[in-house]
C-alpha cells in the first residue's frame, strides 16, 4: 500500500515544485512602488519623466507596482500634497547604473520646510 502512494506523491510534489513561477521570473521592465513615510497623503506622485502616476497614497500606506523602461536608486520626484508640491530633483546620472530588473519600493518622505524630497530605495 505503500509503495502504490509513493511515487503518484512524489511525481505531484515534483510537478508542483517546477511549476511555480517567482515573480521576477518573466520581468521584462522595473517595477517601482512608492512607500509614503510622511504623515499626509501623496494625491499624486510622479517618478522620472513617466506620464503614469501613482495616487492618493495614505501615510505609512504603499501604491501598486507600477513598470518603468529605465530607473535609477535616485529619480525626479514630484509629489502633490495638501496643495503642495514637493520635488526632489537630481542634477543628472553621470556614473548612475539603472536598477535591474526587478521589483523596488521607493520611500518618500516630504520636507515641508524646503518643500523636498527624501528618497531611500528599498530592493524588495
Amino acid at each position: 500500500m505503500k509503495n502504490k502512494l509513493f511515487l503518484p506523491i512524489v511525481l505531484l510534489m515534483l510537478t508542483f515544485c517546477f511549476s511555480c513561477d517567482d515573480r521576477d521570473d518573466n520581468l521584462e521592465a522595473v517595477n517601482i512602488r512608492i512607500k509614503n513615510t510622511s504623515s499626509v497623503t501623496y494625491t499624486t506622485v510622479q517618478v522620472g519623466d513617466a506620464e503614469t502616476v501613482h495616487t492618493n497614497i495614505a501615510p505609512d500606506a504603499f501604491s501598486e507596482y507600477l513598470e518603468y523602461e529605465t530607473a535609477y536608486g535616485y529619480a525626479y520626484i514630484s509629489i502633490e500634497a495638501d496643495g503642495q508640491t514637493y520635488t526632489l530633483q537630481p542634477i543628472d546620472y553621470v556614473g548612475e547604473t539603472p536598477l535591474p530588473l526587478g521589483f523596488y519600493t521607493y520611500e518618500l518622505n516630504i520636507i515641508e520646510e524646503s518643500n523636498s524630497v527624501e528618497l531611500t530605495l528599498v530592493v524588495d
